[in-house]
């Protein structure tokens, strides 16, 4: 296991060691949780384009194309990210008794029907 110790600035900013920097790949962003009472630090995944296709499906059924299919492609995957952050909070706050949640029956319905 990779262990350093590093200082932590006036500003409360820390400077990733190499090693770790360089194994894990990071590359513009990281982001932070608090996990059992540690703070924990991640690289940022690009979209991997989980939902290119199906953006450019829609797209192209609503009979855009060239010039405008890409700029509505990109401002529509731009959402992609905040839709997907906004559903895990309300995810965390659900599994925390913090807001209402869905079964699978509420959502679909009972089997047998």
């Amino acid at each position: 296991m990779l262990k350093k110790r590093i200082s932590v600035s006036k500003k409360r900013q820390i400077t990733i060691p190499i090693e770790f920097f360089n194994r894990l790949g990071i590359e513009k962003e990281v982001e932070c949780y608090l996990q059992n009472n540690a703070i924990v630090i991640r690289p940022v995944r690009e979209n991997t384009g989980e939902f290119d296709e199906q953006i450019l499906a829609d797209l192209i059924s609503q009979g855009l194309s060239g010039t405008e299919l890409l700029e509505k492609f990109k401002e529509m995957r731009r959402k992609v990210r905040p839709a997907v952050e906004r559903l895990l909070d309300e995810a965390h706050l659900a599994a925390a008794g913090k807001a209402r949640f869905f079964t699978y029956e509420d959502v679909f319905g009972e089997e047998n029907e």
